[in-house]
């Protein structure tokens, strides 16, 4: 299928397509007039693709997994590679969330003491 077929059937623009075979993502064959050609399976290719970015994997962590995600996105065939990227990202998401409820319970503070400050100079 051309690029224009499978960005209709997955939902992805082509230039999203293009970027994804920059990336080593997808391989595309060259038809006799030097069209990208998509195999059918390119179609489960690009779901998964996108449900792993969508877990906040990057491209080159997915490129470096693709060899074993061989299953229907999010019920992918395990590996030790998979699981330990995806914990490893897990790890990086909680982190981030402690630092923004932190960031998050200071703003808080400096909300509440100037609203009483603000309270207060308005009493007086």
């Amino acid at each position: 299928m051309l690029i224009g077929e499978l960005s209709r059937r997955t939902g992805v623009r082509t230039h999203q397509l293009r970027y994804y075979e920059a990336q080593g993502l997808l391989e595309p064959g060259r038809g006799t007039s030097g069209y990208r050609e998509y195999p059918d399976d390119a179609v489960l290719t690009v779901a998964q693709i996108r449900r792993l970015l969508e877990a906040g994997l990057s491209t080159e962590e997915i490129g470096y997994l693709q060899p074993c995600v061989t299953g229907t996105a999010p019920d992918l065939e395990p590996c030790p590679e998979l699981l330990d990227t995806l914990r490893a990202r897990l790890r990086g998401l909680d982190e981030h969330i402690d630092t923004l409820t932190r960031t998050r319970q200071v703003l808080h503070d400096y909300i509440d003491a100037t609203e009483r400050r603000v309270a207060q100079e308005s009493q007086a």
